[in-house]
Order: structure tokens, then sequence, then C-alpha cells
């Protein structure tokens, strides 16, 4: 029977999702301990790869089981193999034909930042951090210029493997909780998929902006551009989650997770 789970991982100590040969990634920690769980391997397929060091809330991975076993106990079952900084949420029964991918209809991620004069402590690797003041004003005039279907090449890494820099960019919400220089700026994406290093790549723009190092109309530049070059560097890994993927109603997967109410 073919399953979704949903996944949760601090992505501090992996090289990234996607499996590698030294087995440092959070897919080969979840193949290991489904593994020892079923007894044979079994391979995982998942909605978005992240990058080394992004976290996730609800990751969602499929895989065909060639055993039958309630929900409640692929998720304690598996949970007792896996490091503290990863568990399943939740297993769900799925139609043979779902996709952990292909099936999506589109991906959200929240990007924590802390602003502050003095460097993140109890929250490093948690948070993102810049040490001016930045204006949300400015940051959402930026952001406009990228809402909708756009070529979005100048944001993606050189390793990118997507087949189409197209994408449709649904909303970036911006907002700010604390007082200035001692708070924390949620920068919320939607889309239907990413490229990679895309939401890192836009928010040092939107950082450059904030800053007032550049003007919001820099954006549409960047973006007609079509060249990385023209863009800002990429922003640090630390403090980026992905919420997870979105399915149409008929698949009745969750959206949620407990770890979603903590998010600061």
């Amino acid at each position: 029977m073919r399953l979704a789970l949903g996944l949760a991982y601090r992505g501090q100590a992996y090289a990234g999702w996607q499996s590698q040969p030294d087995g440092r990634t959070v897919q080969d920690a979840l193949e290991r301990a489904i593994a020892q769980f079923v007894g044979e391997p079994l391979r995982t397929i998942c909605a978005g790869r992240t990058d080394a060091g992004v976290h996730a809330l609800n990751q969602v991975v499929h895989l065909d089981s060639p055993v039958r076993r309630e929900a409640f106990s692929w998720v304690r079952g598996t949970n007792r193999y896996l490091p503290a900084d990863i568990a399943v949420q939740w297993c769900r029964e799925v139609e043979p034909a779902f996709h952990a991918r292909a099936s999506a209809r589109g991906r959200r991620y929240r990007f924590v930042v802390l602003e502050s004069a003095v460097r993140p402590a109890l929250e490093a690797g948690s948070c993102g951090w810049v040490f001016r003041r930045l204006d949300g004003d400015l940051m959402r005039a930026a952001a406009a210029h990228l809402v909708g279907e756009h070529d979005f090449s100048a944001f993606r890494a050189a390793e990118c493997q997507a087949r189409s820099p197209v994408k449709t960019l649904r909303s970036i919400e911006i907002a700010f909780r604390g007082e200035p220089m001692a708070g924390y700026w949620h920068f919320e994406f939607d889309a239907s998929a990413f490229l990679h290093h895309m939401v890192r790549n836009i928010l040092g723009c939107l950082v450059a902006v904030g800053a007032g190092r550049r003007p919001p109309a820099w954006l549409a530049q960047v973006r007609d551009a079509r060249r990385r070059e023209e863009a800002a560097p990429t922003f640090p890994p630390d403090g980026l989650y992905f919420l997870g993927p979105y399915y149409d109603a008929r698949h009745e997967l969750p959206t949620t997770t407990a770890a979603m109410h903590w998010l600061p």
C-alpha cells in the first residue's frame, strides 16, 4: 500500500534532504529508520528537497509498503529509530496514484530573521540575523514585483535541476514582532514550486531593500535581467522553515503540525 508521512526536522546537523553517499542527510536517516521498523529497505520521495541547515515542520513523503500496519504504528515505530531532531508527525494511507511532489498544488516556506545589534544565542541556527533596521513597507513594495508567474532565473542556484525557471509565486507576506532592533521578521512564501535557493536569494534581495541599499523597483530589474549575478548574495539558511506542501482536499492530509504553533 502507498503511505504518506508528515515529517518535522531540524536541519542543522544534515547535508539537506536528498540522499548522499556519506549518509548524512534527512532522507538517509528516515530510510534507515523505516528499514529497521519494516525489516527491509524502502525508498521515499519528498514534496520538496531542503538545503543543508534548512528545517521542516511538515515535509511530506510517500512510500510503498509491502506490509500493512496501523497509522499510529508507523509513527511510533519509525520514530523509535530516528534521531531526536527528526520525527514523523502523522501517517495516512493514500491512493496508489498519489505522489508527494507531483500531486502538490503548492508549497510554503517561512523565514524567521532576528533584527538586533547582537547576534542570536538561544536562537542560534533557528533564525537568521540582520544587525540593521529594516523597513517593512519598502520590502513589501519590493516583494510585490515578484508575485505572479515569472521567470525566476535570477534567483536560482547554478546547480538547480528544475526543468523550467518559470514558477508562480502566489504571495509573500512580511510581518514584524517585537521592538525595533529587538524583534523578529517573518517572511512567508507561497508558490507552486521553488527553485534551488530561490527563497534564500529572494530574501537576500528583500533585506538589501529593507536596509536602504536598493530601491523597491530594483527587484523588478533583477527579475527581468534573469541573471543570478544581478541579485543580492544568498541569505544563510538559518531560520528557513519548510512549512510543507498542500494538496487537493480529497487526499485529506494534514497541513499543520504542533511545531507551527511553537514557531515564533
